[in-house]
């Protein structure tokens, strides 16, 4: 039996798929390549010494789909898969919620042809909107402020009401805070397509020479340095969750969302700090001004997930920031131009 893994070459996804290979679980992934690549699965076979199934194939193809389904025994699915940049969302939103939501469509009525009942959703913190309190706990109201973040909510509705007619379904529902770092082995990691999204490749492409300052959007936040702040986790710890929370799916039943963060709080300021203490590398930043919709201050409760699933964030910030960092180094354009940088201050 073997744990479909969805969208399983992404960033989120490749750290997982080597977690689950190093508990021992057989895994298949599938993944369409749009936003990821192939050299990240070949490396987690190179790290993990165990091999795997790929499929290329997009949620949307029900035909490509379902032979997986045929040609393999699959126990519960980690579904990552999908659309994820929150800018893109509000300029194409028909295009996330056709993407997001009729994959994940396809996808469960599947799950329910083949009795395949136990799935562990990738959704994100997104859900609260603008929260108004700290610390978020998963009972917190819930909407959206964009496209994308509506899909993650949508989703989790749908998944509710699949386990509101059938019991026998089995669903956790990850809100995750803001994923940082990489595999200390530096051959894992953040390989955003263009500009990046998220501050942790930002701050590296920077430092790394790819691009020339950060942009650092907003400060004049009701925060100690008027700087943004945010919960972020490292993307190994983020990856055992998903292992916590598919051994509960597999043994129980139900629908729960769990906070996967580590319940601090950091600035941007403080992240650029800590990053050029650790590496000894210096940021060239600039302040502008706040983008629309952001938030002054985000992070999580995460004692839901340490109660029921035995998940406690371990990394602290400043591996964040050299397991970032040397992924970096090791790959400056990302997987297909590997080409380390002999500057680098770390190995």
């Amino acid at each position: 039996m073997a744990v479909l893994v969805t969208g399983g070459a992404g960033y989120i996804g490749s750290h997982t798929c080597l977690e689950l290979l190093n508990a021992g679980y057989e895994i298949v992934v599938v993944d369409n390549l749009a936003n990821s690549s192939m050299e990240s699965l070949r490396r987690v076979k190179e790290l993990t010494g165990k091999d795997f199934t790929f499929y290329e194939t997009d949620l949307l193809d029900r035909e490509a789909m379902e032979i997986i389904f045929e040609q393999n025994e699959i126990e519960a699915v980690i579904h990552l898969a999908g659309f994820k940049a929150v800018g893109e969302s509000v300029r194409l939103p028909l295009r996330y919620y056709h993407n997001n939501i009729t994959g994940t469509l396809v996808l469960c009525q599947l799950m329910q042809e083949y009795a395949v009942k136990a799935i562990v959703f990738s959704s994100s913190a997104t859900v609260y909107g603008m929260s108004d309190s700290v610390p978020i706990s998963e009972d917190f109201p819930l909407s959206a402020t964009n496209a994308y973040g509506r899909t993650k909510l949508m989703i989790e509705e749908i998944m509710t009401d699949l386990y509101a007619s059938d019991r026998e379904w089995s669903i956790a529902l990850l809100r995750y805070f803001n994923p940082i770092g990489a595999h200390s082995s530096g051959k894992l990691g953040e390989d955003p397509s263009g500009k990046p999204n998220n501050l942790m490749p930002y701050i590296t492409q920077v430092a790394v020479g790819e691009l020339t300052e950060l942009h650092i959007y907003g400060s004049d936040y009701p925060t100690l340095d008027g700087t943004g702040v945010r919960d972020y986790i490292h993307v190994v710890d983020l990856a055992r969750g998903h292992l916590k929370a598919l051994e509960k799916v597999l043994s129980s039943t139900g629908v729960e969302a769990y906070n996967l963060g580590t319940g601090r709080g950091y600035s941007v300021m403080e992240m650029v700090i800590s990053f050029e203490k650790v590496t000894g590398q210096h940021i060239t930043y600039r302040m502008t001004d706040r983008r629309p919709g952001d938030i002054g201050i985000c992070y999580s409760d995460p004692s839901k997930a340490a109660r029921e699933l035995g998940w406690v964030a371990q990394k602290g910030i400043e591996e964040m920031c050299e397991d970032a960092w040397r992924w970096q180094v090791n790959n400056p354009q990302g997987y297909n131009k590997e080409k380390p940088l002999l500057r680098a201050g770390i190995s």
